[in-house]
């Protein structure tokens, strides 16, 4: 037989209590009584439930009082109030903070069973509420496909399909900006986890001393300022995936404690006494190169093995520069639809440009260039001067790499401004080409004349 749902009962009257319990075990649930507040907390924080069943009165912290630290933890259960006392104002409370129904003693099998399933049913409904929101809300205002046609993206959307489904703990490295996250949300959604939770945490972003506390999780007194026990965020990505970005930057005391948790999948909050059981995947990323930190002490060789079962690379942007144009068509739809703008056109020489730099930034570079131009956009083309803020950095480390080219063999100036001239003349007008060669307008001109190097400019544009 199938246990369906996970019930906490809170009843203070172990006899009633435990015929609830025994009751709601004959309709294939599980059930677990507990008849304190503090004691159901520990539960709650320790296990997952489906639905709450609590006493109003009971001896120390009501239940209302659970309710409210229920609400407060942003614990997406349904919680049933009994009670003896007719109360309509303590009925009113109940529900104001949030109870789904508020029941009355002494009620029959047949009504509290009732009651629960209504409740389950509640959750249920919520839950795909939730997600629809969420699906929603990624869809207006996050970026969740991986755009590209390359040879190397679609053997990694590949990849990320036959991995999705596994259990494996995955190790995702690529530069800063690439879209390891993408990627790592990718296998979740191609997982048997996909209507759980996906929680993404940037390892490099929490302050060393609470790394244990955000993680693990503590419970209230562990600390001084911890007014009140608190889930960690391996708890609150239960029954889904915990993706660790720039895991290099975990403190080696953390390194300890994520091994032991990867291996027998129990965590011990702060300031805890007991260990629990959490079901998460771990998929891990890093923009370094983890086997060289191992091998320089930074980090445990064991952890990197763990967590290396499965290995993925995302290249970076200049090595699937087929892709350029795609994702600038994509970002420029996510803009308008974002900033209620209207941008519909983009020059050929902006194409041409934009596949030229070498985009040390990566997609989150490329992405924030065409934010910005379509903010400043004085009409609905992007043109050149609408990326001049790339375009000096990107001729900066063109000329940069010319002359680590240089090094290697003597150059005259006069073959240096001719490089120069044809590699940037479709990119810059002549102002910009002058000012970058510290020649004149004129002596640009009678260069160019000289050597035969003009160029049409192109006009013509891409519509999308």
């Amino acid at each position: 037989m199938k246990i369906s749902h996970k019930i906490l009962v809170v009843e203070h009257d172990i006899e009633f209590g435990d015929s609830v319990k025994q009751l709601l075990e004959s309709e294939l649930m599980e059930v677990t009584h507990v008849t304190k507040v503090n004691v159901a907390i520990e539960k709650l924080l320790s296990e997952h439930f489906d639905l709450i069943l609590s006493d109003l009165k009971l001896s120390g912290p009501t239940g209302l009082d659970l309710l409210r630290k229920v609400r407060a933890s942003k614990l997406e259960l349904p919680v049933i109030i009994m009670t003896s006392y007719t109360s309509i104002k303590c009925a009113a409370q109940a529900l104001r903070l949030g109870a789904s129904d508020y029941i009355l003693k002494p009620f029959t099998d047949s009504y509290l069973v009732h009651a629960v399933a209504r409740g389950l049913k509640e959750k249920s409904i919520q839950k795909e509420n939730t997600l629809l929101r969420r699906n929603l809300s990624a869809a207006l205002h996050t970026k969740q496909e991986i755009i590209g046609i390359s040879q190397s993206i679609s053997e990694l959307k590949n990849l990320i399909n036959r991995v999705g489904p596994s259990e494996a703990t995955v190790l995702i490295q690529g530069e800063s900006g690439t879209g390891k996250e993408l990627v790592a949300l990718g296998i979740h959604k191609a997982s048997t986890r996909s209507e759980g939770r996906f929680v993404p945490v940037n390892c490099g972003a929490i302050p060393m001393d609470l790394m244990e506390s955000e993680f693990f999780g503590h419970v209230k007194g562990a600390f001084t300022g911890a007014i009140a026990s608190k889930i960690g965020l391996i708890q609150e990505a239960h029954g889904g995936t915990l993706f660790l970005d720039e895991i290099a930057e975990l403190a080696p005391m953390l390194q300890v404690k994520l091994l032991r948790f990867i291996q027998d999948k129990m965590i011990k909050p702060v300031g805890d006494s007991k260990t629990h059981e959490v079901d998460v995947r771990i998929i891990a990323a890093c923009n370094a190169d983890l086997q060289k930190e191992v091998n320089e002490g930074r980090m445990r060789e064991d952890l990197f093995y763990r967590l290396n079962v499965i290995q993925i690379s995302v290249p970076p942007l200049r090595q699937r520069l087929e892709d350029v144009e795609l994702l600038v068509n994509y970002f420029i739809k996510f803009y308008n639809t974002k900033l209620g703008r209207k941008v519909n056109k983009i020059n050929n020489d902006v194409l041409m440009f934009l596949k030229e730099y070498e985009w040390p930034g990566n997609i989150r570079e490329l992405e924030n260039s065409i934010e910005r131009a379509i903010i400043l956009a004085k009409n609905d083309v992007l043109s050149v001067e609408d990326f001049k803020h790339i375009k000096t950095n990107g001729a900066h480390k063109k000329q940069s790499k010319q002359n680590e080219e240089n090094m290697h063999g003597p150059m005259s100036i006069e073959d240096y401004t001719r490089r120069v001239i044809e590699e940037y003349q479709s990119d810059y007008n002549e102002i910009e080409l002058a000012k970058l060669l510290g020649i004149g307008r004129k002596a640009l001109w009678m260069r160019r004349n000289r050597w035969g190097l003009f160029r049409e400019r192109q006009k013509s544009a891409v519509e999308f």
